[in-house]
């Protein structure tokens, strides 16, 4: 192993050499260099990993729970309490005796444990949660060739022998060897510095693990993983711990200040007005041991005071909705990167989806094809001569311009082809014509491969026939392709020069497969002159022109079943649904229509007319834009941009390597879990793991269930916050006591805090979340409906808990009991909680009459309310001692309950009281919601910039250089907004400042010859 660990790190290609170069090294690795190793041999993969390693590396283990339980202790305020209990003790013995004087200190004690443990439990379980979700974003799935096909496998899975196929975006998995391949360029700058990409061949055959494919395929020998690899070596070193916090963590740690700083001083104020009545009214010679006892006691009301001002249970509620939702969205395929995301979804009001995949099932099949002049229906398809010249020359494409697999079982049965979607749906067909995918991927040797990319939307391959004869394949989409054809090929295989009449006859093909829903793919080739083929041709541009038309399929891809509905929810919430896709203007209207996308009004606008556009005029627009069509990454990037300048707030799908600014950029990346790239999900804040647009969907709702579960929690927790402070200040003021212990205090803190957010904070999403408006940026923690709420409570319980601090004593014929101040604080003390707890079924729908409403969908909450419920009572009626309480008869009980209870029918009646809508208080209206903002491409460079690159970017697609330079300084000037003309980046399009561009024809077409047949903006 030693051996092969110095190989990957010295990187010395003459060690590779004397190991018999890559085939040698397979040998003595004992695998297949086109097979890989035998994936159905479970012991071998488990040799493999005992003696290579397993592709993991060592983390931080989670501390142990006595860790969470010191850090528990180190609260400030609970360290005072716990000294004044030490206090209450020592002096509560000295002058009651150790019988009766040690009650009072050791139950402060046993509450402070109490909530401590709670405290540590809860901060153990999300520590738990955010371990496992941490292995599942690094749990990237790949692929692998073993037994001769392509499957799916975990990265921890990877064993060295393994042979992993790369594409462009993926992340190279373990150090290796290049086997084969084309093109092949990878960003090391991750592990060298070096920023530069390379280009691996046999010459340059080192591969690193964590490193990213930037362009080109190829596969790779694996020789080293986990820590034997230098990445891994790194990871393992590397403390992940992620101190940050979220944007709404952050302001309620400031609203949780500014009420702690209230409570402050309401305890000081408690204090003093306690020291001051005990001195003057109670004081009567006492010695020195009695006044010291009786100031600590008084102290520690005045801490537990503050414990129960100062709302702690504000962030945790916060991470304990944030887990929650986490681990719930995983179960509705959402994976979450980026915790501040979960929030933010909740305020997004626009969504740039993908077509293929997201809105559509992503499993293509042809049915339509343009082939030997003529447009074939589905039936006809499959009639065609194999050894037809024409059809020779399509399969010949199809097997060599084409980086998948086709694996056909030795004992028969079902060919598995692994490619992307429109390449399996392409090779299947090729397949039912007679295609043998094999054979024809070795009757002809390779000699330069254009990958396919995003923004060229099209691949192409030069090879080599046995004879000779050198010819260049080309498929994309089908008007680019056909922009550059000069002749098509008839049924016999002849090449004939297309006239103005056949062009029609092609483009309105393409139109009628387009306006069906299919993605049209056009196949052309043309020979090469053999002495035009350089002796490098790894940088070779080989010809894209002149080139002759071979078929033209139309592939169908679904609607996903539940997009229309999903897309109808979004607009029912607010939330505006673009798509933008690189197909073809019409196929992208008609998925457009079936999903719901375009309205009557709306617009659909190709990427290389919106770019062009004048700023103003594009503002103008930009909100009735319901469809953009063959549009590149940059043209989504400069969107995104435009909608955030607009006030908006973005969220945006996308899978592939280019996609990644456009991801970071906005507000919520989406990346696409089953065909996105590495790339693409590592610049993403959630993965939807189905790529399913329904599952974006309950990402909003779950995103806007945060902020709903929170404003429930401060709801609670103010309502508590108020009524504690205002009765032990007024009691205090008046009478110089205070009716609720120490003990009973810490209670309070425990139901309100842990276990308010506990219960609050785990409630599922309601259906009517996305009936709702989004969560605008600025909007308040504390709405005026939730002010209605929190003083029509917090005056119930004041005035009930006062009549009952000064009257009760007399209204309930108490008089006569041993202890009747005694009895009476523990009726308060009852009725308090049970206020709460009542209160506590309100908060679950602040707005709603229904306060009930799917109440046994919550068992969290349910559980909460019952152990709250059963330790009251064993406070009340066993804990005597340890809370200072006394036993009440049952009717007792039933006035403390039923006067709780009053707090449900009250708040329905609240509910119809109407509140403004401008903000009550300023000063809660400061905090805003703000999404996660990084360090954005918008910080790096402007709009104008961004325009200048879609042009740019788009031009030299073309290879049009000058182009590219004309189009982009075309952009700059208009970018200032000083009128003028943008010229169409290969469209021929001049629009004057504040017009759109003409639309010559309705039917739409394709573009040809510089000539602008499509729409521009089309409604």
């Amino acid at each position: 192993m030693e051996q092969l660990v110095n190989l990957s790190s010295n990187a010395n290609v003459d060690d590779l050499q004397r190991m018999g170069g890559v085939r040698g090294l397979c040998a003595g690795l004992a695998v297949d260099s086109e097979m890989g190793i035998n994936g159905d041999d479970a012991e071998d993969l488990k040799r493999r990993a005992e003696a290579y390693g397993a592709n993991t590396y060592p983390k931080k283990p989670l501390p142990p729970f006595l860790w969470f339980v010191w850090q528990a202790t180190q609260d400030t305020i609970l360290i005072i309490l716990m000294c004044c209990a030490a206090l209450s003790l020592f002096f509560g013995m000295i002058a009651e005796g150790v019988h009766e004087g040690w009650h009072e200190g050791v139950a402060i004690c046993i509450a402070v444990l109490i909530v401590v443990t709670v405290t540590a439990l809860t901060d153990y379980r999300q520590a738990l949660q955010f371990q496992g979700l941490d292995a599942e974003k690094e749990d990237i799935q790949l692929k692998v060739i073993r037994g001769g096909r392509s499957q799916a496998a975990s990265i921890f899975d990877l064993v060295v022998g393994d042979i992993v196929p790369l594409a462009i975006g993926d992340q190279v998995p373990g150090d290796g060897v290049f086997i084969s391949g084309h093109s092949l360029t990878i960003d090391e700058s991750y592990m060298t510095g070096e920023s530069d990409p390379m280009h691996k061949d046999v010459y340059r055959p080192f591969l690193m693990s964590g490193c990213k494919v930037v362009d080109g395929y190829g596969t790779m020998l694996v020789t080293a993983v986990g820590t034997n690899t230098e990445w891994g070596r790194i990871m393992a070193t590397v403390n992940k711990d992620d101190e940050s916090v979220t944007p709404l963590q952050a302001r309620l740690s400031r609203l949780a200040k500014a009420i702690g700083k209230v409570g402050v001083t309401v305890a000081v104020c408690v204090l003093i007005f306690l020291v001051t009545r005990y001195f003057t009214d109670t004081y009567s010679g006492q010695g020195f041991i009695d006044v010291i006892k009786e100031l600590v006691d008084e102290i520690a009301v005045a801490v537990s005071i503050v414990v129960v001002a100062i709302p702690e249970g504000l962030p945790l509620a916060v991470t304990l909705t944030l887990a929650y939702s986490m681990r719930k969205m995983m179960n509705d395929k959402a994976l979450v990167r980026n915790m501040a995301a979960c929030e933010t979804m909740g305020s997004a009001t626009a969504i740039c989806s993908d077509k293929t995949g997201t809105l559509t099932l992503n499993q293509m099949t042809v049915v339509r094809e343009w082939q030997g002049g003529e447009l074939h229906q589905p039936d006809v398809i499959n009639n065609f001569d194999p050894a037809s010249p024409l059809l020779q020359v399509i399969l010949e494409g199809v097997a060599q311009n084409s980086t998948g697999t086709v694996f056909i079982p030795p004992n028969g049965g079902e060919v598995e082809v692994s490619a992307s979607p429109t390449e399996t749906a392409i090779i299947q067909w090729a397949l039912t014509l007679g295609m043998d995918y094999n054979r024809l991927r070795h009757a002809s040797d390779i000699i330069s491969v254009e990958a396919f990319n995003s923004t060229k939307k099209r691949a192409g391959v030069v090879v080599r026939r046995t004879d000779g004869e050198v010819v260049v394949h080309w498929k994309g989409a089908a008007e680019m392709v056909l922009a550059n054809c000069e002749s098509w090929k008839d049924a016999q295989g002849n090449s004939v020069a297309f006239t103005s009449d056949k062009l029609k006859s092609v483009q309105a093909a393409i139109a009628t497969m387009a306006a069906s829903s299919l993605r049209c793919i056009a196949l052309a080739s043309s020979p090469v002159p053999l002495a035009t083929v350089p002796d490098d041709t790894e940088s070779w541009q080989f010809p894209d022109t002149s080139l002759t038309l071979l078929a033209i399929v139309g592939i169908k891809d679904p609607c996903r079943p539940g997009v229309p509905e999903a897309v109808a929810r979004c607009q029912k919430a607010g939330v505006k649904v673009r798509m933008v896709t690189g197909d073809n203007v019409l196929t992208a209207k008609a998925i457009a229509t079936e999903c719901g996308i375009l309205t009557p009004d709306g617009i659909v606008i190709e990427g290389k007319d919106f770019r062009v556009l004048p700023l103003d005029r594009m503002m103008e627009i930009i909100p009735s834009i319901d469809v953009m069509a063959r549009s590149s990454p940059t043209d989504k990037h400069l969107l995104v941009s435009m909608l955030q300048r607009m006030g908006e707030v973005v969220a945006v799908t996308g899978d592939g390597t280019n996609d990644a600014p456009a991801l970071y950029e906005a507000d919520i990346g989406l990346s696409m879990g089953l065909s996105g790239t590495e790339v693409a999900k590592e610049s993403s804040d959630i993965i939807i793991l189905d790529d399913n647009f329904a599952s974006i969907v309950r990402v909003v709702r779950w995103g806007r269930s945060v902020f709903a579960s929170i404003q429930k929690y401060i709801q609670f927790q103010l309502t508590v916050n108020i009524c504690a402070l205002s009765l032990n200040f007024i009691t205090a003021l008046t009478s110089g006591a205070v009716p609720l212990t120490t003990v009973q205090l810490l209670w309070v803190n425990l139901i309100m805090n842990t276990l308010g957010a506990l219960a609050l904070a785990t409630e599922p999403p309601t259906s009517d979340l996305l009936e709702q408006p989004p969560v605008g940026r600025t909007a308040p923690l504390i709405t005026n409906i939730m002010w209605r709420n929190i003083f029509t409570q917090a005056a119930f319980q004041l005035t009930v808990l006062m009549v009952l601090n000064y009257a009760s004593i007399s209204l309930l014929d108490i008089g006569g009991v041993a202890n009747p101040t005694q009895l009476k604080n523990t009726i308060i003390f009852n009725t308090f909680v049970f206020c709460q707890l009542f209160n506590e079924i309100n908060a679950r729908r602040p707005n709603k009459l229904n306060v009930f409403e799917r109440l046994h969908k919550s068992p969290i909450f349910i559980a909460v309310l019952c152990f709250s419920i059963t330790f009251q009572s064993l406070i009340i009626e066993v804990f005597q001692s340890f809370a200072d309480t006394t036993s009440l008869s049952w009717q007792q009980w039933l006035l403390c309950i039923g006067i709780g209870a009053i707090s449900l029918p009250l708040a329905f009646v609240a509910k119809f009281i109407p509140v403004t809508e401008a903000p009550l208080f300023d000063c809660f209206q400061r905090l805003r919601l703000r999404p996660k903002r990084r360090k954005s491409s918008r910080n790096l460079i402007t709009i104008q910039e961004l325009q200048a690159s879609a042009i740019s970017a788009a031009a030299a697609a073309t290879g049009s250089r000058a182009a590219a330079s004309s189009a982009a300084a075309a952009a700059g000037g208009k970018s200032a907004g000083n009128g003028g003309t943008a010229a169409g980046g290969g469209a021929g399009a001049v629009a004057a400042e504040g017009e759109a561009p003409a639309a010559p024809s309705a039917a739409g077409g394709a573009s040809l010859g510089g000539a602008a047949v499509q729409p521009a903006v089309s409604s």
